[in-house]
């Protein structure tokens, strides 16, 4: 059995591993580079795989950085079957077409006003290819294992984080060797998502890291964002929320319904403008029977959000001059979009942009929270006057407690812990806490790296 490292090393993004063994290959997670630029350009290269040859793909989660670079495998001659959760499928369904039409969108636009370099600039794959990539999904239940080609059996267990998250864990049949791929590990009594799920045992175990280095702000998210909320709708601004449109999005939109039915903030419009957010807020409401979610709760946010459908009313947002709440994709402000409330809403003072997660190094949002006066969008730059809030306490990753919680439900030391999807600061300190805490061998990967599970 031999594991190479094709993304997510010192980095949060790209998750990609290759699994080799009794001569049949599997990828575990496809992820989207994202972020600098550098680590985007990755994604135009055709990864060192035989693709043609790859007998399967395995996602953890729906996440794009996790599974958006599927369409590309596909486009590149993958022609094998792509396993997850049904709560995954479903969430690829939405999020895999809407990554071609945005990378089709963006293109266009760069075309049009010529602010890049490529001429002309092309998407990595478009709505269509994303589409033809959807015919391979092939969806599995929680703890049903599942016999692969090469002796390997596939199960599923949930992680928490979004809907449809899970570990993967592949076990040999023959050699009974296991090894365990957590994906991104939810958090402890999150407000909507389950607590993730322990395993017993596992030989090899490849975690995430990306608050290896922090812990979450222990504080009453609800009143904090109600306090954002009054003061800027007060004071005649309007409220921005760059937010993920997966898990980030429905968990605002809860939070928002309670405030306003508890009488906690002003009654002004909330508008939730991203149509992948929206379809994604109607899979979140059919799959609540996984989640904290009640029907109760799903119909208060369809009672209190406006769902913005067409281009039009998007538009129409931009010019809008009275307090209201805006939730729009993407949470890191890479795309979609939000761009366009940005430039409308970054240089009124009356304003403010609430960040809600974390913040990849080279993104919009990374940049805004860390103070710059200034922001480009679509090759021209706008001033930053608006009230830049980071509530990453809203995150659905777990901090380093609560990967150590989750670890240590492990009954015996794997033989090698390898650290990934994490900046490098983050990753080493989760690696240090492992070895001082729970004494277990553990390593932070290199891209490419490739090591033998003995």
């Amino acid at each position: 059995m031999k594991l190479t490292f094709l993304g997510a090393t010192n980095t949060v993004t790209g998750s990609k591993y290759l699994l080799e063994h009794n001569q049949q290959t599997y990828l575990i997670d496809c992820g989207l580079y994202q972020g600098v630029k550098f680590l985007r350009e990755r994604n135009w290269i055709v990864p060192p795989i035989p693709v043609a040859k790859l007998n399967a793909v395995i996602l953890t989660h729906a996440h794009i950085d996790h599974s958006g670079y599927l369409p590309a495998l596909v486009k590149n001659g993958f022609t094998g079957p792509i396993f997850c959760t049904e709560g995954t499928h479903e969430l690829c369904k939405i999020l895999l077409p809407d990554a071609g039409f945005l990378q089709e969108e963006d293109a266009r636009f760069a075309n049009k006003y010529s602010f890049s370099k490529h001429k002309p600039a092309l998407p990595l794959y478009t709505e269509k290819d994303a589409e033809h990539s959807l015919k391979q999904f092939r969806s599995c239940a929680y703890h049903s294992p599942l016999t692969l080609p090469g002796d390997l059996q596939l199960s599923f267990s949930p992680m928490g984080h979004i809907l449809g998250a899970s570990a993967v864990q592949l076990r040999s049949l023959t050699t009974n060797t296991t090894v365990t791929f957590t994906g991104d590990i939810g958090r402890y009594q999150d407000l909507m998502m389950y607590d993730p799920e322990p395993i017993d045992l596992t030989d090899y175990l490849v975690t995430e890291s990306t608050y290896g280095d922090r812990l979450h702000v222990p504080n009453d998210s609800l009143t904090v964002l109600q306090q954002i909320i009054t003061t800027t709708t007060n004071r005649g601004g309007i409220v921005l929320i760059p937010a993920f449109a997966v898990g980030r999005a429905q968990l605002i939109l809860h939070l928002i319904a309670e405030l306003i039915e508890n009488n906690r903030i002003n009654k002004v419009p909330v508008f939730l403008n991203s149509p992948m957010a929206i379809s994604a807020t109607e899979i979140y409401q059919r799959f609540n029977h996984e989640l904290k979610l009640t029907a109760k709760d799903c119909n208060r946010i369809d009672q209190y959000t406006h769902y913005v459908k067409t281009v039009a009313e998007s538009i129409d947002l931009n010019t809008r001059q009275f307090p209201c709440i805006i939730i729009s994709a993407s949470g890191m402000a890479s795309g979609g979009r939000v761009l366009h409330h940005l430039k409308a809403a970054c240089g009124n003072y009356r304003n403010s942009i609430v960040f809600v997660g974390f913040q990849a190094p080279g993104t919009r949002g990374e940049a805004m929270v860390n103070g710059v006066d200034q922001i480009k969008i679509h090759g021209n730059y706008y001033p930053i006057k608006a009230e830049i809030h980071h509530l990453d306490n809203f995150s659905a990753h777990g901090d380093y407690h609560d990967i150590l919680t989750w670890l240590k439900k492990i009954k015996n030391p794997p033989k090698g812990t390898f650290i990934t999807h994490g900046e490098p600061a983050a990753a080493d300190s989760l690696r240090l806490k492992i070895k001082d805490q729970l004494g277990w061998p553990c390593c932070v990967p290199s891209y490419l790296d490739c090591i033998d599970l003995q």
